[in-house]
């Protein structure tokens, strides 16, 4: 977000005086030392102000849920990707599951990616 608010040219304390919330707060938000807010409202309107659409709107709303620590509300409430998590940070983790279970986490990411799903 410091990035956005720096390409539009605005101070903290302008930026803060434009979206209506507090510079000392935002500063830390900013800093990382607290995350960014969670209520979708007010995610949104940070979004709309810097003029985020499509693919850009999305990313932001996600690097908001990770600097949370949380997942992205949209996957938050997918069982069946969920499931796959555990798969996936073990191969982050350089612990690959065997050759057939790998196979099947493909076909599945796959499956997830297709056009009809």
């Amino acid at each position: 977000m410091k990035d956005l608010r720096i390409a539009r040219r605005l101070t903290l304390r302008d930026f803060c005086a434009e979206v209506g919330v507090d510079p000392s707060n935002w500063s830390k938000v900013e800093r990382g030392i607290i995350p960014p807010p969670g209520d979708e409202q007010t995610q949104a309107a940070l979004a709309d102000f810097f003029g985020l659409k499509g693919d850009a709107r999305q990313e932001f709303f996600d690097l908001a849920a990770l600097a949370r620590s949380e997942l992205p509300r949209d996957l938050a409430s997918d069982e069946e990707l969920l499931a796959k998590l555990p798969a996936f940070f073990r191969a982050a983790r350089g612990k690959d599951p065997d050759g057939n279970r790998l196979k099947q986490f493909v076909e599945q990411v796959r499956k997830l990616n297709s056009p009809d799903q």
